[in-house]
């Protein structure tokens, strides 16, 4: 599977150590393997799957859009905390 990312997504995973680095790998060969696995958004954040895992103990949530059978575009990683509000307003 193709992975496409975003500068937000970019951004994100530059703050993260090498441990966290390995745990979101992990993450994004689940995703890869299986791309409905994420929660389905619907509303102003419709066509946006949202998947959910532990980064070092803390909730993360990892923003994906599906573009074709082999292709997923990583949107943006982060808690929760805002993670939504920013997420509409990049919605690249």
């Amino acid at each position: 599977m193709r992975l496409l990312v975003t500068p937000s997504f970019v951004r994100a995973t530059k703050r993260l150590h090498a441990p966290q680095k390995l745990e979101l790998d992990a993450a994004l060969r689940a995703i890869s393997a299986n791309p409905s696995l994420g929660e389905a958004k619907v509303g102003d954040l419709a066509g946006i799957r949202v998947y959910k895992f532990r980064l070092s103990n803390q909730l993360c949530l990892l923003a994906y859009r599906v573009v074709d059978a082999q292709s997923l575009k990583l949107l943006t990683l982060g808690s929760h905390e805002n993670f939504y509000r920013d997420l509409k307003r990049s919605d690249s």
